[in-house]
């Protein structure tokens, strides 16, 4: 059996990919490991109905009984939503292991990459990439994600790394990767929360046509895909000085409470919502929006070309 064999299309996603109507992959562990029962259901909503509204099809990637499904109707995303403490969270090393077990999970970037690959998909919209973790001299913590950027032919749209990582090294490892990033209308990579982090790109694009070509271009040149730095609307962003004073009592928290390495991503987001009062969660949740508005658009663009 290969990859292959265990995909499963919804009718809709079927229908575009016949058609060769515009699609955007959408990743489920917002709604498995993203935030609490009904708020993950009505944001991963939010965020296909946001897609549609640009005239793509959402493409929501799970694993629901052990098939790697593209597309989930309003049942799959609440069954997904109420069962998030039996849900596994799965990376793409995840995936064969969950599947022989004919289990379910959110998929993380790097395994919703890999599926959207698989089913033929170019543009992928999610929140922030993970990273290389704090600390990460000690712990060598560097998230999965950055390899599969490296490797796999979908173009992400994000709002750069999220903000409880090292962004810096984060930049560096995806340098030595060869991973190709551009900023969309913005200078400077952005840092989830804040639409800026202090660290220049060396890349930007200001129109969707030319972020289109960019797009299939790098498909068709490869290695990997291309990352694209699509900064928070400002009247969500946070002030990136107050945010990162709370992401700093946050890792400290968890070093004190020796939260593992699989759990600091969760723990960490989580925390920062407590210190910012919810500022930090409205935040993310307008991010993930206006990731899937651009994402709708260049892959509306992409069909065009």
């Amino acid at each position: 059996m290969s990859a292959v064999d265990l995909l499963d299309f919804s009718p809709e996603v079927a229908e575009a990919l016949s058609a060769k109507k515009p699609i955007v992959a959408l990743e489920s562990t917002i709604i498995t490991h993203g935030m609490a029962y009904p708020r993950n259901v009505e944001t991963a909503r939010s965020v296909e109905e946001a897609a549609r509204e640009m005239g793509a099809v959402p493409a929501t990637i799970a694993v629901i009984d052990g098939r790697f499904r593209v597309g989930l109707n309003g049942q799959e995303i609440e069954r997904l939503g109420e069962l998030t403490g039996g849900v596994v969270k799965a990376s793409r090393r995840d995936l064969a292991l969950v599947a022989a077990r004919k289990g379910s999970a959110g998929t993380t970037v790097a395994a919703t990459m890999f599926i959207a690959s698989l089913a033929g998909l170019e543009v992928f919209a999610t929140g922030g990439i993970g990273g290389v973790h704090r600390g990460a001299e000690e712990t060598f913590d560097i998230s999965a994600d950055l390899v599969e950027l490296a490797r796999t032919r979908v173009a992400v749209v994000c709002a750069g790394a999220k903000s409880i990582l090292d962004i810096e090294k984060t930049l560096e490892y995806l340098e030595t990767q060869g991973v190709a990033i551009v900023g969309y209308r913005c200078d400077e990579f952005p840092a989830f929360y804040a639409r800026s982090s202090g660290f220049k790109l060396e890349h930007r694009c200001d129109g969707l046509h030319d972020l289109a070509r960019m797009i299939r271009l790098q498909r068709d040149i490869g290695p990997g895909g291309l990352l694209i730095a699509n900064p928070i609307p400002e009247n969500h962003a946070l002030e990136q000085a107050a945010i990162e004073e709370r992401i700093a009592e946050a890792v400290a928290d968890a070093k004190a409470q020796g939260v593992g390495k699989k759990e600091a991503t969760p723990f960490l987001l989580e925390r920062v919502v407590e210190l910012t009062e919810g500022k930090s969660l409205e935040a993310n949740i307008a991010l993930i929006r206006n990731n899937a508005v651009l994402a709708a658009q260049a892959a509306a663009e992409l069909a065009r070309l």
